[in-house]
């Protein structure tokens, strides 16, 4: 028998508890259909009523007691709304947000993963049909870079005072999120081939590939670290020869993914860079309310990797059931596709749970409904 999977489930903030609450009833429901040997365990934190009760968003040991799991399923952390209420308690994003990056750099969660495809039933904000096509996978380097909390504010609050953010980037970590985006295109191009969506990508000599990976960064601002990536790609891209490849600038990349965002494959982005792009592609995809989101770690089985939906707490929507779980539960088929490189069931369950949401959209492409009866939707495509 497969050794039993845990979760450990921290629904946050907002509506972070409600969606997740529909990604429990499905799991349930695999769980049973499929036998899985799937467990999880519910934590009040990180969250606002945490730190109200507490003075932190998460205890001391947070990181040692989620370590024992195999992934964290987390909801949303930020404003916990209702908006209509002046006297909620409220925190900085600097501090809501806070225990996000403890995990993922606690955990060197160095991959996020954030697929931006245009399924039947999603919104479609751009008027060219082409944007039916939209499918790409924009993967953001999650462990150093912009957000490495490195420098300080001195003189603070006088009009002499300075503020120091300092950016650091490694070649180590350089090279493995460059070269997990080859191998990404390659397994997104064999995929493809069995479904019998064969896409073509030119070459700059003039050849054709069925996948392409498109380097972001700002080098002709930001030189160093740009300049590091740029060499890192062109010699790891030659291990690839079956793989286009591509550059952009990031300005450039924002007005492209409007223009063109079909022309897009794999996205490999710096941190910051790639945070902002995420959204961006999301909203190409139908909009926060559909778009999934994962930090993994690939390379250490033994720290776990952490799904969450791209959107946020949607505090102006906070616990009147009016959230979409839509974004949660294609994060929940990830979370379980991802434990499928262990149990081949997983993988099953995932791409089962990824096709009823997908069905349940196309369905009832802009009809408005509560969370509830969206999760209890899912569900009964499950069980048939």
């Amino acid at each position: 028998m497969a050794q039993t999977t845990r979760i450990a489930v921290t629904p946050g903030d907002g509506i972070g508890p409600e969606v997740v609450g529909e990604a429990i009833r499905c799991l349930e429901t695999l769980r049973t259909k499929h036998n899985l040997n799937l467990e999880w365990d519910q934590f009040p934190w990180p969250s606002h009523a945490w730190h109200q009760e507490h003075g932190e968003s998460m205890p001391e040991d947070a990181l040692a007691q989620l370590k024992a799991y195999d992934a964290i399923l987390l909801g949303a952390l930020g404003d916990p709304g209702p908006l209509n209420d002046p006297d909620r308690y409220l925190l900085t994003d600097s501090v809501s947000l806070a225990p996000l990056l403890e995990m993922r750099k606690g955990f060197d969660q160095w991959v996020c993963e954030r697929p931006a495809r245009l399924l039947p039933g999603a919104r479609q904000y751009l008027a060219d049909e082409r944007a039916k096509d939209i499918d790409m996978l924009v993967i953001r380097e999650n462990s150093e870079g912009e957000y490495v909390s490195q420098g300080g504010r001195l003189r603070k609050g006088t009009e002499d005072e300075i503020a120091t953010q300092m950016e650091v980037f490694t070649r180590k970590a350089t090279n493995r999120i460059i070269r997990y985006g080859f191998e990404q295109a390659r397994a997104r191009a064999a995929d493809r081939s069995t479904e019998g969506r064969i896409r073509e990508f030119r070459t700059l000599n003039g050849n054709t590939c069925e996948s392409q990976v498109c380097l972001i960064t700002k080098r002709n601002a930001l030189r160093y670290w740009g300049d590091m990536y740029t060499e890192a790609f062109e010699e790891i891209s030659k291990e690839y020869p079956d793989v286009a490849t591509h550059h952009e600038l990031v300005d450039a990349a924002c007005m492209k993914f409007v223009q063109v965002p079909w022309a897009f494959d794999v996205v490999v982005a710096s941190n910051l860079q790639g945070d902002i792009l995420t959204d961006l592609a999301a909203v190409l995809s139908g909009g926060m309310g559909v778009a999934p989101s994962c930090n993994l770690n690939p390379t250490d089985p033994d720290m776990p990797s952490m799904f969450e939906p791209t959107h946020g707490s949607a505090p102006d929507i906070a616990g009147q059931g009016l959230a979409d779980p839509t974004a949660m539960l294609f994060t929940a088929a990830r979370m379980l596709e991802w434990f499928g490189r262990k149990d081949p069931v997983m993988a099953t369950a995932g791409k089962e749970l990824f096709g009823a949401v997908a069905a349940d959209l196309a369905e009832n492409a802009g009809a408005r409904r509560g969370t509830q009866e969206i999760g209890e939707a899912i569900c009964q495509r499950l069980s048939a």
